[in-house]
């Protein structure tokens, strides 16, 4: 037997011996989290392949496998902190049906009403009254002030998710560096393992791209192509989170931001909002961006607009436009009687088509400064045109303020870019009694309302059938859904009250109006009957009834259908959290198919090599015996 012999099941001992610690490492690490199976095939070496060497470890997985983990791993993410937030929101309405939700709070105001009608001399009926309102606007604030809460709450919880996040993309960089320079394939394989446990972990906070390099690093980029990791860089995430979040607090527009803004520092200098629309699309931060900044505002925006409906149910009256065709220029005008609108916030619809056919709304809101456009979003109708027109509080627009403001308004939409065709061309005649509303070439305008608050105060209790029940509770008393100084409407569900003057008289129930005295029951049924009955718009910003046009229909029935909404987005985000749990889970088992450990499989590797250790042993075993006898002769 050659010395080739000898040396060639001396290294077959070495590879075996190498071969047998990485299994008892394998089967040592079963339990471990994040630990990769690993493995490694002998290689041919020397003279005619006269020999064996100990070949690279590898970490078994499947790689498809893994970007798959990740992919349901940051979808969970979103869905789960979107059911939670959504069920907690859903818990601030009260159990349907319950007499502390909020429908139930609501019938009980209702039939405080309806008993009024039947009692109006009753001093005890008007109490309840006045107690079951109370009870309402508590409990409407209650809901909106917990909306806030929320949104407070998910502010901090961002500061500590970026506050994360920013460590892992550190450790990512980190372990990108030692990869590169480990000096053994062990620890290579180690370090791949910790540097993908990281991955993993920030794949929970937003959906991510990673790519495998050449060198052994790793690059990470946002699902939208942002890089975030490129070999030992880092990028650096920041977030100026606000101590307490109100009504008040929006995303947009950016200058006038009041909350947090998520930035990712490129290592380049460059900054990117990464909270802006589009940036992330899963994982919490991105659940926690959208909740914050779209559906908790909603919920807000709802409501408002519910809180709008109760205080202008029993203050407004809408009086309607009358549509004729001019026989000069065959085109419809509406004429409407202006002479109620004096405050702040009563406002001018008008319905007008294009020389397309397209119908919009031009919305004229009364100011008591000079005219400028407004957002549609601050309307009942998202997609309407939104213009200011100045008034002197008390009095009625004159012709020249409503010229004014529609010329600005057309002004303002061609500076945001519409078509020539899209801008409306709208003139005024005639004076605040009987405005007439006329389009010019191409535009008509078919309709019109003015929707007035007659009481000019909150302690106008003369005015009839019309009074301030709900009011402001804020120092802006009556509520007229002004835009002044910023949206009245905005975050009016937190400060909604009863009117002091009728808590502290409550005959103003049933008063007869003017100087006559005696009670009756027409304030109770009017009031009742603009819950019940009167179908009010209510803004398409709200959600309920589509996003592309105002929904109509009676305060209560509006209530109903904002109590369901919220009910039905609750039960659909724990729906789609469920199937999401379904879709992590065979994730996570189709890795673990190729990258756990199985005990039964690394016994039965470890067997064959127990044997090939043996035969190798046998071969030097023979090679001595032949030395010894070689020796003695």
């Amino acid at each position: 037997m050659g010395l080739d012999a000898v040396n060639t099941a001396t290294a077959g001992l070495r590879a075996t011996q190498a071969s047998i610690a990485l299994v008892s490492q394998n089967v040592a690490n079963a339990g471990t989290a994040g630990y990769v199976k690993r493995s490694t095939s002998p290689v041919a070496q020397g003279l005619n392949n006269a020999g064996v060497a100990t070949g690279a470890i590898t970490r078994n997985f499947d790689l498809a496998a893994l970007k798959q983990l990740r992919l349901e791993t940051a979808g969970s993410g979103y869905t789960g902190t979107k059911a939670d937030i959504l069920g907690q929101l859903e818990k601030l309405y009260g159990v349907p049906g319950d007499a502390t939700a909020l429908d139930g709070v609501l019938n009980g105001y209702t039939q405080s009403l309806q008993t009024l009608a039947i009692n109006p001399t009753s001093a005890a009926a008007r109490s309840s009254v006045v107690d079951a309102a109370q009870a309402l606007a508590t409990k409407i604030g209650g809901i909106a002030q917990g909306v806030q809460d929320l949104r407070t709450g998910i502010e901090n919880t961002l500061t500590g998710q970026v506050q994360d996040a920013n460590a892992l993309l550190d450790s990512i960089a980190r372990l990108n560096v030692q990869v590169q320079t480990a000096g053994d394939g062990g620890t290579r394989a180690a370090l791949e393992d910790q540097r993908d446990q990281q991955i993993n972990k920030l794949a929970g906070y937003m959906d991510l791209r990673v790519t495998s390099e050449r060198d052994g690093s790793a690059t990470v980029m946002t699902a939208s192509g942002i890089t975030l990791v490129d070999r030992g860089v880092a990028a650096g995430l920041s977030f100026d989170g606000r101590p307490t979040l109100t009504a008040n607090a929006s995303y947009d527009p950016p200058e006038t931001r009041s909350v947090g803004t998520l930035i990712a520092t490129l290592p380049g200098g460059a900054r990117i909002a990464l909270s802006d629309e589009g940036r992330l699309s899963a994982g919490t931060i991105a659940a926690n961006l959208e909740l914050r900044d779209t559906l908790l505002p909603q919920a807000q925006r709802r409501l408002d607009d519910l809180a709008a409906g109760l205080a202008t149910a029993t203050t407004g009256r809408t009086v309607a436009g009358t549509v004729a065709t001019n026989p000069l220029t065959n085109r419809e005008e509406t004429t409407l009687d202006l002479s109620g609108m004096k405050q702040p916030g009563d406002r001018i619809t008008l319905q007008v088509t294009g020389p397309d056919g397209a119908s919009r709304n031009v919305i004229l809101v009364a100011s008591a400064f000079d005219s400028k456009p407004q957002a549609a979003a601050l309307s009942d109708d998202a997609t309407a045109f939104v213009q200011t027109v100045r008034i002197t509080p008390g009095t009625p627009p004159s012709l020249q303020a409503i010229k004014d403001a529609l010329g600005g308004l057309s002004d303002a939409a061609t500076a945001r870019g519409y078509p020539a065709a899209a801008v409306p061309s709208l003139d005024a005649a005639g004076t605040a009694g009987a405005l007439t509303l006329s389009g010019g070439t191409g535009w008509r305008v078919v309709g019109g309302t003015a929707s007035v608050t007659v009481p000019q105060s909150i302690s106008d209790a003369q005015t009839y059938p019309e009074f301030a029940l709900f009011v402001d509770g804020s120092a802006k008393g009556l509520f007229t859904d002004s835009l002044d100084n910023g949206a009245q409407r905005t975050g009016f569900a937190q400060r909604l009250a009863v009117n002091p003057v009728v808590k502290a008289d409550t005959a103003v129930l049933t008063a007869l109006g003017g100087s006559a005295t005696g009670a009756d029951a027409t304030r109770a049924n009017f009031a009742y009957g603009a819950l019940t009955q009167t179908e009010r718009t209510f803004s398409s910003s709200s959600g309920i009834g589509g996003l592309a046009a105002p929904y109509s229909t009676t305060l209560v029935k509006f209530a109903q259908d904002v109590i369901a909404a919220q009910g039905s987005a609750s039960a659909q985000a724990q729906t789609i959290d469920s199937g999401q749990g379904v879709a992590l889970s065979a994730a996570q088992s189709r890795f673990a198919e190729g990258a756990a450990v199985s005990i039964d499989e690394e016994m039965s590797n470890l067997i064959a090599l127990q044997q090939a250790y043996t035969a190798n042993a046998r071969v030097l075993t023979a090679a001595r015996d032949m030395l010894d006898t070689l020796l003695r002769m």
